[in-house]
């Protein structure tokens, strides 16, 4: 029974125009074996498995044939040649770095470069992961490198360049090898698979190019493998299963549940996908580059970008057509910040979820950006329209009958329209979902309405604690609306009633009074009707104290600050803060 040849080895390139995906190298080198101006040293560099070493390995073959073809490839039959092929060459000496990577190796090198070939007309050294060098062996080699003999020539090999000393980059003529195409990869895969009589999948073809990310090598190296996992029947789903890879299909059909605004559907493939032993982060990265590949799908510029096969791409052709550019980028916003949240979520599973909650609302919240927003405003004149009648009547001096006092009472201030946000269902629409022709637009809000004394002759008495009654129920109303200032101004000192209804309210700073001012119409509107009388009027009264007190609570560490800095007020509105 002869032994297996993995297809890496067995199907190695042997000529410059078998090698894939790298003609920009290979052209280069061609030309200057033809033209006769070869460098004295090459540094080939880039991801592994993408044939560095391989057109080293060609390169010092076809410099030393004897009988080059018209297109200037090793002929294959000279002695060069089959020396070469049979591995007894003594023009070609290959060097692994890692192993060797001591002055005495280097320096031995050297002496054995001081020899020149017995035949052949170049002497070839093949230094393989050079970067492993180390500092001294790299100084110790700078001056052959720089000025070698005119029949040695040196080949450098490495996947991290820059760990090699600029001295050396600058001696040697640098070859940047590329990521191999997933369609080239593909395509050399089907060429060995006809090869070796494997019966094949397109789709599973492609699906191993783009596991391999780039490498030839790793591509064969999985080939090799699911060949035996297959018995020489290399299918769609065979592939999938022994790579662990996710089924597009799971994608098309969640990407249509979102597009149906179907979330059951979505959760249902989900635990089915995590049945299947997939992971949660792994899904929610694949559903973002298959929300990619859809937006590439929609440009006929871009179709190049997609790197699956013939049928898969016509999938992605037919589902960017009825899908919207704007629900695309909305879901990979949604996408991407899942997938940072997800390691430090406790609840992994519920944080796909949650997103995938989200992207089937998507469509809806869109559309309802669209729409005029109602305000409270609006809502508030609507229903006192249709349930109550108005609380004065400013044509006539009486005030109405006053309702019966409940522990909560609401104010009448005046209103100041605030967008209220749409429902959809139970789950609260946000209303700065983007909209995609304006993404971070605001929406304005127009304040041009001021607050108005409601008009009244009523002058009846009233007690002083029926009063302090009714300030206290205002100043609680403020402190639900966050109106700390306000709360914090009316509770610090008790009012004092004074002659002809005039309240004295005692105010500690210039920042008070003016709080005082702004809110002194809703206050008086709220006092004179609860009290029905209109000759109310509010006195503010500057505390001279030469006493400093040192604040204890949080209410009045934050006033202490307040005076220092007003502009604190301000930050505290911008972030609608408040205490607990």
């Amino acid at each position: 029974m002869d032994s297996f040849i993995v297809s890496a080895r067995k199907y190695r390139p042997a000529t410059f125009e078998t090698i894939v995906g790298q003609l920009h190298i290979t052209g280069t080198l061609k030309n200057a074996i033809k033209n006769n101006q070869l460098a004295q040293a090459f540094l080939f560099c880039g991801p592994r498995g993408v044939g560095k070493t391989t057109c080293a390995r060609i390169l010092a073959k076809t410099i030393n044939c004897q009988n080059l073809t018209s297109e200037v490839e090793a002929c294959g039959e000279c002695d060069s040649c089959l020396a070469f092929q049979n591995g007894n060459s003594f023009n070609v000496h290959e060097l692994d770095a890692a192993s060797n990577n001591s002055v005495e190796d280097i320096r031995s090198l050297i002496e054995q470069v001081r020899i020149p070939p017995q035949a052949g007309k170049y002497k070839v050294y093949i230094i393989d992961e050079v970067h492993m060098l180390s500092a001294q062996a790299f100084n110790a080699f700078l001056k052959t490198l720089e000025e070698p003999p005119s029949y040695a020539k040196f080949i450098l090999a490495t996947t991290e360049k820059h760990k090699i000393l600029p001295t050396i980059l600058s001696r040697c003529q640098i070859f940047d090898f590329n990521r191999i195409r997933v369609e080239d990869i593909a395509n050399h895969l089907q060429y060995i698979a006809e090869k070796e009589g494997v019966a094949f999948d397109q789709d599973g073809l492609h699906l191993i190019a783009q596991k391999s990310d780039g490498g030839l090598r790793d591509a064969l190296s999985m080939f090799d493998q699911l060949v035996s996992f297959s018995n020489k029947n290399l299918s769609y789903q065979a592939v999938i299963d022994n790579l662990n890879v996710l089924d597009y299909d799971y994608y098309f059909k969640i990407t249509q549940a979102i597009q149906e605004e179907d979330s059951s559907k979505c959760l249902v493939l989900f635990d089915e996908i995590l049945s299947n032993g997939f992971d949660g982060s792994h899904f929610i990265s694949g559903l973002a580059s298959h929300f990619r590949n859809l937006l590439v799908a929609k440009d006929i510029q871009t179709i190049k970008l997609l790197e699956v096969s013939r049928s898969i791409k016509e999938r992605y052709l037919n589902q960017a057509e009825k899908i919207s550019q704007g629900l695309l980028l909305s879901g990979l916003n949604i996408a991407n910040q899942c997938e940072i949240q997800y390691k430090t979520s406790r609840n992994q599973r519920l944080q796909v979820e949650i997103a995938l909650l989200k992207m089937c609302h998507i469509a809806a919240a869109i559309q309802l950006t669209k729409m005029p927003l109602p305000t409270e405003q609006s809502q508030e004149i609507k229903k006192k329209t249709k349930d109550t009648k108005p609380l004065v009547n400013r044509e006539t001096p009486k005030v109405k009958e006053v309702q019966k006092e409940v522990s909560k009472e609401e104010v009448p201030v005046s209103p100041k329209p605030k967008l209220v946000l749409p429902k959809f269902g139970d789950i609260a629409i946000n209303a700065h979902i983007p909209n995609l022709n304006a993404v971070f637009e605001e929406k304005k809000v127009d304040y041009k309405k001021d607050p108005e004394y409601i008009q009244g002759n009523t002058e009846e008495p009233f007690e002083e604690q029926d009063f302090l009654l009714y300030w206290k129920n205002f100043a609680e109303q403020a402190k639900a609306e966050n109106k700390i200032n306000l709360y914090i101004l009316m509770t610090a000192n008790a009012p004092a009633l004074q002659d002809d209804h005039q309240v004295a309210v005692i105010i500690e700073n210039q920042l008070q009074q003016q709080l005082l001012i702004e809110s002194k119409i809703d206050l008086l509107n709220y006092l004179r009707q609860k009290l029905k009388n209109f000759k109310i009027d509010l006195i503010p009264v500057l505390q001279k104290t030469d006493i400093i007190r040192k604040p204890v609570t949080d209410t009045e560490k934050y006033q202490a600050m307040l005076s220092k800095n007003p502009l604190l007020d301000q930050f505290r509105k911008e972030f609608n803060l408040g205490f607990e």
